[in-house]
């Protein structure tokens, strides 16, 4: 299971779930309106849940009905992506 940001993140982009993830992933560049976290870098640690100030991260079975869409999106969003390259926009 991984941890879903969903849509109070959508234009706040607060790091505090940055700064506290241990493994580093949850991504951004200065194009997105929001932080994406990678199902396939994250650890399951929960750090990042609770330092959010708007409260827009979820575990993956518990994203709320009207927020599903953000499962799919942050999906999509690691798909055919240079991590190296995105790693380095940050």
């Amino acid at each position: 299971m991984t941890y879903i940001i969903a849509e109070p993140c959508v234009d706040v982009k607060d790091s505090a779930c940055v700064d506290v993830c241990p493994v580093d992933c949850i991504y951004t560049t200065d194009e997105d309106n929001m932080f994406f976290i990678n199902p396939d870098e994250c650890i399951d640690c929960a750090a990042c849940e609770p330092v959010c100030p708007v409260v827009a991260i979820f575990p993956e079975d518990s994203v709320p009905a009207e927020w599903a869409k953000f499962t799919d999106m942050n999906y999509d969003y690691f798909k055919d992506r240079d991590l190296d390259t995105l790693k380095r926009s940050l």
